[in-house]
């Protein structure tokens, strides 16, 4: 596609030997959109069919502790698909983000983004790779100019019409329907969208093949993001007796207004106040059912990559932007920092990446980005803040000490040894759960246990820095800032 560049070669002998562009491992990230870490058959954590992506969980290692950092926005998409792409912390990622597109950059002491060249596929593309991307993007930088093939780009969601908000209410009649083409979304353009992602994926594969040089290929599926839209035949295997309703169900949750899940944000009006279990089980029967079909078209992308030769020396991806409620705690949405919104399915595959084995060490699902230049052989830049997970596959790391997690001015919570701390400046309430014994965070330890509560908070402040977080929690919690 492309003639080698000096600087690719610069790269390739900076280890002091000479590396073929086409001797390294491809890249193939596969991405998803609003997937809940407990939405995959071969976990054992709900009763849902995605036979392609157990396949890949057979077939490599499983992350079972990885996580989304957060987020500046109430579209949570927005900042984790910043940091993927920039490699920055949360907070910094903000900063980066205001930069890109402006004459002027608004922060000085971050680079000039895209245009300095420091984006994840521009990297990758230094280290001698060709590039792709379809799909959702939600990145300021245009997809376009910054990978060297790019179709089908879309934006943050599928539009929603106003017949899918505030329903279903059992016993009346449902305005909407999941498989009903006159009501748009993923089946604007006659094609349902994740259908598209695949044609494009499988095409990409094939002009792969025929060129020399490694691939990295980016495949950013909408789904299962709402509209929660799927063909007929994926909705009918969920019938609702089929349905679970989560244990930590809640009409209402308590704290809703106070950390910004109010009922006029948008994710939160999608069933109607109070939750009912009925609502849940239609809202969770339409997000299996896309995240099936989504499956089914994965599928036919690791069966070319199969049928192409190329899934021997490709390293495969496969994560999503961050989690969702749908219903667990009286919540819909993402834009809080529960396990069931903030943690993430992660699945790697590939040379040397131990089969059907499972990884608990604490990560971030942006250090997919890390890892990758490390496969590429490239240099990661000082604002690349985000890990390699490649020492964790191979044993040589426990992963990340501590976990944040923050959410515009209202919500922060740290996950270690364990235990789980969330802060709610705005009630003010701290809340602590024993993950270990108390998954699905239903009680709250926080009155039991002073002394954990106040030795998590120490270390938050430790991790607050290194995120660039400036929130103050002092007026909020004294007790604990002392």
């Amino acid at each position: 596609m492309k003639l080698v560049s000096l600087q690719t070669l610069i790269i390739a002998l900076s280890g002091g030997f000479l590396l073929s562009a086409a001797a390294k491992p491809n890249v193939l990230f596969i991405f998803a959109d609003d997937q809940c870490f407990e939405t995959i058959g071969a976990l054992g954590l709900t009763d849902i069919e995605t036979p392609n992506l157990d396949r890949l969980v057979e077939k490599g290692t499983t992350f079972t502790n990885a996580y989304n950092m957060g987020s500046w926005s109430g579209a949570v998409c927005v900042a984790s698909r910043h940091m993927l792409n920039t490699g920055a912390f949360v907070w910094h990622a903000q900063k980066i983000s205001d930069n890109i597109g402006k004459a002027e950059p608004v922060h000085k002491e971050w680079p000039d983004f895209p245009k300095a060249n420091l984006m994840w596929s521009q990297l990758m593309e230094s280290g001698g790779y060709d590039t792709y991307f379809t799909g959702k993007w939600h990145v300021k930088a245009k997809a376009e100019e910054i990978f060297q093939v790019a179709r089908n780009v879309r934006g943050g969601m599928p539009k929603q019409t106003e017949e899918g908000y505030d329903r279903p209410t059992q016993g009346v009649p449902d305005p909407w329907s999941p498989f009903d083409p006159k009501f748009g979304g993923f089946w604007e353009g006659g094609k349902h969208w994740s259908e598209v992602v695949a044609d494009d994926a499988v095409d990409f594969l094939n002009m792969a093949k025929a060129e020399e040089d490694p691939f990295f290929m980016y495949i950013a599926f909408n789904a299962p993001h709402d509209p929660r839209q799927a063909p007929k035949s994926f909705v009918d295997r969920y019938p609702l007796d089929r349905i679970e309703v989560p244990e930590n169900f809640l009409p209402e949750y308590p704290y809703k207004d106070q950390i910004d899940n109010r009922p006029s944000l948008r994710d939160e009006r999608l069933a109607p106040f109070p939750r009912t279990e009925y609502a849940v089980q239609v809202h969770r029967q339409e997000y299996y059912a896309i995240i099936t079909h989504m499956d089914e078209q994965i599928g036919r992308i690791l069966d070319h990559l199969e049928e192409t030769g190329q899934d021997e020396n490709t390293y495969i991806f496969f994560s999503a932007d961050h989690g969702l409620a749908v219903g667990h705690h009286g919540l819909i949405g993402k834009q809080n920092l529960f396990e069931h919104s903030t943690k993430v399915p992660l699945l790697v595959a590939g040379p040397d990446v131990k089969a059907g084995a499972k990884n608990s060490s604490p990560v971030y699902l942006q250090d997919i980005m890390a890892t990758s230049l490390e496969i590429a052989g490239v240099k990661a830049p000082e604002h690349v803040q985000f890990r390699s997970l490649l020492p964790v596959l191979a044993g040589d790391s426990p992963g990340y000490e501590a976990i944040y997690g923050g959410y515009l001015k209202s919500q922060r919570s740290i996950t270690k040894d364990g235990w789980k701390l969330i802060l709610y400046p705005n009630v003010p309430k701290a809340l602590l759960f024993d993950l270990k014994n108390d998954p699905l965070e239903m009680t709250d330890l926080s009155g039991q246990h002073p002394d954990r509560v106040a030795s998590l908070y120490s270390d938050f402040t430790r991790l607050k820095e290194a995120t660039g977080d400036t929130l103050d929690l002092s007026t909020a919690f004294p007790e604990l800032a002392e």
